[in-house]
């Protein structure tokens, strides 16, 4: 079995050096957006959300894997980093960048629900999660990563996974997978 895909978006290479210029180092890595991009394009005509847009990579991924009549809304709190994710990818119109806390975001819902939702914050991951979830339109399919243990995670963090994960698996709603794929990854979509 590859562990590298095959092809990557165009963009990430000059998002990636915008990440170095900004120091910024926690952007999805190619796994995670080969994953990403594969559920995008199994949603045509989807309506999609990132939560936690970074410097754009995982949304250049999901771009990649989108059809022509999908649309793409990612949320980010810092300026700095939508702004950059805008410059690389903002031609798009299937993109909408929201400069706006995730948890703002969760807290005031507009109605909209999406066929994919990625949780790559702590709002809709650690803290609201069921705000989050109730985002996910039938047949969504909900993702989180870095759910193994990482070198930059802070102190106390862990705990805040495995009550994550159980709160996911305890939920008689959803139907979830982990896998041991990336940074490690979670699938889940409603049972009901």
């Amino acid at each position: 079995m590859t562990q590298t895909p095959m092809t990557e978006p165009e963009q990430l290479a000059r998002l990636t050096i915008a990440c170095e210029a900004l120091g910024f180092s926690m952007s999805c890595d190619p796994l995670t957006g080969a994953l990403l991009r594969t559920l995008a394009a199994s949603k045509p005509a989807g309506r999609i959300l990132e939560l936690g847009t970074g410097a754009g990579m995982s949304a250049a991924w999901i771009i990649a894997g989108m059809s022509a009549d999908a649309a793409l809304v990612s949320v980010e709190n810092s300026e700095e980093l939508v702004d950059t994710a805008r410059s690389v990818l903002g031609d798009d119109p299937r993109v909408t960048f929201l400069h706006l806390d995730a948890a703002t975001y969760l807290a005031e819902p507009d109605g909209s629900l999406f066929d994919l939702v990625f949780a790559d914050t702590w709002a809709g991951k650690f803290d609201q999660l069921p705000e989050a979830l109730a985002l996910l339109a039938e047949g969504g399919v909900f993702v989180v990563d870095d759910l193994n243990p990482q070198l930059n995670w802070p102190d106390g963090h862990a705990p805040k996974v495995v009550d994550f994960k159980r709160s996911m698996h305890g939920n008689p709603g959803l139907f979830v997978t982990e896998l041991d794929w990336s940074t490690g990854i979670m699938i889940a979509t409603r049972a009901d």
